[in-house]
């Protein structure tokens, strides 16, 4: 499956750049274990973080960071299979289980319960 990693990475960080990357470390912490169980993990900020450096955005919030950040979560969202929801208070992730929900995706909660592709 591709799983959307979801959690928080603004949140609560009052735009910290330290802080976000600790957030960061947290959402990146679960893609090698689901890697590992034979799915293809994903992360809305691998995608994002990139186009808002090329888009010139110069501090989360502004206009780039607004046109990219949560748009390329919600596009990627609608190609995966699931969502993995890690603990945390974050209205985007909330937004991104409301999606997967209403899209009929698989919702994990927890890293244990994401069951092993079949070889």
């Amino acid at each position: 499956m591709l799983i959307l990693i979801s959690g928080p990475y603004r949140s609560g960080t009052n735009d910290d750049p330290q802080l976000m990357k600790a957030n960061l470390d947290k959402l990146e912490a679960v893609a090698l274990p689901l890697f590992r169980l034979g799915h293809i993990p994903v992360i809305g900020e691998w995608l994002a973080l990139p186009l808002l450096h090329l888009a010139g955005s110069a501090q989360p919030g502004d206009e780039a960071y607004q046109e990219i950040s949560y748009p390329i979560a919600h596009r990627i969202l609608l190609k995966c299979d699931a969502v993995l929801r890690i603990e945390g208070a974050s209205k985007g992730a909330d937004e991104d289980v409301r999606i997967a929900k209403e899209n009929g995706l698989t919702i994990y909660y927890n890293l244990a319960d994401v069951p092993a592709e079949k070889k």
